[in-house]
């Protein structure tokens, strides 16, 4: 079978980093860097989290806090004792292009328990973040990395994003589509080819898609090819390779898409990416 998160991975990578290791005291106010989404892991003591108005979430057991967008928010936890936690930054790369952030949840809040099959990452976090051995960041940053990928599993696997691509990539036919599409979107899918790459007649695969991706085949083609579209425009390749790599007839038709779908056209959202970081 293809595997479902090559394709995501390859084209919009998403990197840790490793900032906190060890008691956390008081209250503290998080979430507030634009660009970064975050994970936690408490393995000791009580944290109640705080997202403005609503009831807190009270952390009692050891537990995983995932947070792929920016989310205002604050941890609470004794003044004294505190709550030993291991947190890393998350960068996705294309920013609200990656297809990821769409497709994730605002809050995700599992305990350690029901992460059985990251049990080894986990006990290796917390072992490198219990020591200052040489390369320690380096070998956190990785494991979080790794980390990520389980967690995406847990959610597709367990059905805990309801719509969504990922929740495409959870069902046992949807994905074989999305997988293709992914693989090669230079390709020029109708809606019959990816029907018969799930195995489904073309209603009821037209049906399906919307019903669990939110948006229909054909929109959801155009969006990824936009967003690689964005990434290569961003490193700089040439328009023409751009049309041929995300499957435009030309330049011209590729422009349009790009402006319609951003607002600008290549040239002016490379310059004001560039202006921005």
């Amino acid at each position: 079978m293809a595997d479902r998160l090559a394709a995501l991975f390859t084209h919009f990578a998403v990197t840790a980093h490793t900032f906190h290791a060890g008691a956390l005291c008081g209250i503290n106010s998080l979430g507030t860097d634009e660009a970064l989404g975050q994970l936690h892991l408490v393995r000791g003591g009580v944290v109640e989290v705080f997202h403005g108005n609503a009831k807190p979430v009270r952390v009692e057991v050891p537990s995983l806090l995932f947070y792929p967008r920016p989310v205002a928010r604050r941890f609470v936890t004794d003044s004294v004792v505190g709550a030993d936690m291991v947190c890393a930054d998350l960068r996705f790369e294309g920013g609200s292009a990656n297809p990821l952030l769409a497709a994730l949840p605002e809050f995700v809040f599992i305990p350690l328990e029901r992460l059985a099959e990251s049990t080894p990452v986990l006990s290796l976090i917390l072992a490198e973040a219990s020591n200052d051995k040489c390369g320690r960041q380096r070998v956190l940053d990785s494991l979080f990395e790794v980390l990520l990928v389980q967690v995406l599993r847990e959610l597709m696997e367990q059905g805990q994003v309801a719509s969504g691509m990922l929740a495409g990539m959870a069902h046992q036919k949807l994905r074989k589509a999305l997988t293709a599409m992914h693989d090669k979107p230079a390709q020029p899918w109708s809606v019959e080819d990816l029907a018969a790459q799930a195995g489904m007649s073309r209603t009821t695969f037209a049906n399906s898609f919307k019903e669990v991706v939110g948006v229909t085949p054909g929109q959801y083609l155009q969006s990824w090819r936009l967003g690689l579209a964005q990434q290569l425009v961003q490193r700089g390749t040439p328009m023409r390779h751009v049309a041929d790599e995300v499957g435009y007839a030309d330049e011209a038709a590729l422009s349009r898409a790009f402006k319609a779908h951003t607002g600008l056209s290549p040239r002016d959202w490379r310059k004001r990416r560039n202006v921005v970081e």
